[in-house]
C-alpha cells in the first residue's frame, strides 16, 4: 500500500517509495508522517468483530417477540407460504414457543408486538413500501377495527392457538400495533421503560423486517439486545435470502447473537442466581 508523504513547498509532491508498515497503524488512524488524504488500511477477510455479550437480568430483561399472528405463523395464513421454507430449516416456530416458556419460567417480562390494519388504514394517501404494498395484496393482519373482536377470534390477525397459553396469564403485555416494520408507531419503548427494562431478547417471523426494525429502534435507545438466531424467518427476493440479509446484519449490530438453546440455558441460569 503506498501513502501520500507530506508535501514540502519547494519540492514536487511525490508517493512514498515504501509500503505502509499495516502493523504499526491502527484501523481508520494515519501515521503522522502521512497526509490526511492518505488511504486508510484495508481489512482482508473476516473483521473479527467483537462479541459484547449480554448478561440476562430476569428484573431488567425483557423479551421480545413481534408478529406473533397466524397470518405469518400457521399453515394456510396469508403470509405462511413466503416464510414457510424458512422455518423448516430453523424451526421458527417451535423455537419461538420455547423462548416463550423459558421467559414465563425465568421471571422476564414478555412483550408482542402485533401488526394489523384496520379499514381506516386503507384510505392512507402516502405511497407504500414494497412489503406495505404486498401486506395488502395478501390482506395480511386484517382486523374490523380497534374497538372491536369481531371477526378476530382464529383470523389471520389472531395468535396461534399453541402460544395462547403464554398470552393469557395476565401478565404478558400486548403492545399497541406497529403499523409498518418498527416501533416508532406502537408503545414498546413506553412500556419497557416504565418496566426499568434495559436489556432485551428479541425474535419474530419476519426477521429482516420487523424484528429488524424493532432491533434497531431498541438499539438508539440504548437498550443492550440479543437476537436469537433461529428464531426468525424470512424469504427471497430477486437480491437474495431475507435471513441471511437480516443475519449479517445483527452480527454488525447486536450486543449477542444466539441460538434458541443458547437463550433457554441462559434464561434458566439467570433465574437461579
Amino acid at each position: 500500500m503506498e501513502c501520500i508523504t507530506p508535501m514540502n513547498p519547494e519540492a514536487p509532491q511525490t508517493l512514498a517509495s515504501e509500503p505502509l508498515d499495516a502493523a504499526k497503524v491502527r484501523p481508520g488512524i494515519l501515521p503522522s508522517t502521512t497526509r490526511a488524504t492518505a488511504v486508510s488500511p484495508v481489512l482482508e477477510g473476516p473483521m473479527g468483530l467483537p462479541n459484547p455479550g449480554m448478561t440476562i437480568e430476569p428484573d431488567r430483561t425483557a423479551l421480545v417477540i413481534t408478529d406473533l399472528q397466524n397470518d405469518f405463523l400457521t399453515p394456510g395464513g396469508n403470509g405462511w407460504s413466503l416464510l414457510a421454507d424458512s422455518y423448516g430449516k430453523l424451526d421458527t416456530v417451535a423455537n419461538l414457543e420455547r423462548l416463550l416458556k423459558a421467559a414465563k419460567e425465568s421471571g422476564l417480562t414478555v412483550l408482542v408486538s402485533p401488526h394489523y390494519y384496520y379499514p381506516t388504514d386503507h384510505h392512507w394517501r402516502a405511497p407504500g413500501s414494497a412489503t406495505e404494498v404486498l401486506m395488502n395484496q395478501i390482506s395480511a393482519f386484517q382486523r374490523r377495527g380497534p374497538l372491536t373482536l369481531e371477526g378476530f377470534a382464529g383470523s389471520g390477525a389472531d395468535f396461534p392457538e399453541q402460544f395462547k397459553p403464554y398470552l393469557d396469564d395476565g401478565r404478558t403485555v400486548v403492545l399497541s400495533p406497529h403499523k409498518v416494520y418498527g416501533s416508532s408507531t406502537n408503545d414498546m419503548l413506553l412500556q419497557l421503560r416504565k418496566r426499568r427494562i434495559e436489556k432485551v431478547i428479541i425474535a419474530g417471523p419476519a426477521g429482516n423486517l420487523c424484528v429488524e426494525a424493532h432491533f434497531r429502534d431498541l438499539l438508539e435507545q440504548a437498550f443492550e439486545v440479543a437476537v436469537i438466531r433461529d428464531a426468525i424467518g424470512g424469504t427471497m427476493n430477486e437480491e437474495g435470502d431475507g435471513v441471511q440479509a437480516a443475519l449479517v446484519n445483527f452480527r454488525f449490530l447486536a450486543h449477542a447473537l444466539w441460538t434458541t438453546q443458547e437463550a433457554v440455558r441462559l434464561m434458566r441460569e439467570a433465574s437461579l442466581s
